[in-house]
């Protein structure tokens, strides 16, 4: 079994698009003005409206931006870069500057427009690097 994807629904698509292509730097696919997936080496981020819920069983489903329990996160070359590259535009995402954490990654946390928390980590001890060796 693989982990393919995780999907975000919201009810504002369009900003929430705009903001995973500026803190990944990488271009959504738009398949649908309802839908769009930012893909990466290992999974991808589908985004979708809460118009496609529809297609799910109905709006019940899932509600947009009621995440607590949940920390998405993308491993990036140099947190502290990413950092000084968002601390302007994204200044009100910033949850967390860059810390290094107990298990040996330095991490930025954010939360993104529906309050997602998103982390940003870089591996930095010599056990972290070699956890993530060849991902």
């Amino acid at each position: 079994m693989n982990l393919i994807s995780t999907r975000i629904i919201t009810a504002q698509i369009e900003t929430l698009i705009n903001f995973y292509e500026q803190v990944t730097g990488l271009k959504a696919t738009r398949y649908t003005p309802d839908f769009a997936e930012l893909k990466t080496p290992g999974a991808t981020l589908a985004i979708g409206s809460i118009r496609t819920l529809q297609f799910f069983g109905g709006d019940s489903v899932a509600q947009p931006a009621q995440n607590c329990s949940m920390i998405i996160e993308f491993r990036v070359d140099d947190v502290q870069q990413r950092f000084e590259q968002l601390a302007v535009s994204l200044k009100s995402a910033i949850v967390q500057e860059p810390t290094i954490m107990p298990w040996g990654n330095q991490s930025l946390l954010l939360r993104d427009p529906d309050g997602n928390l998103v982390n940003l980590f870089t591996p930095v001890t010599p056990e972290a690097i070699e956890k993530f060796k060849g991902n």
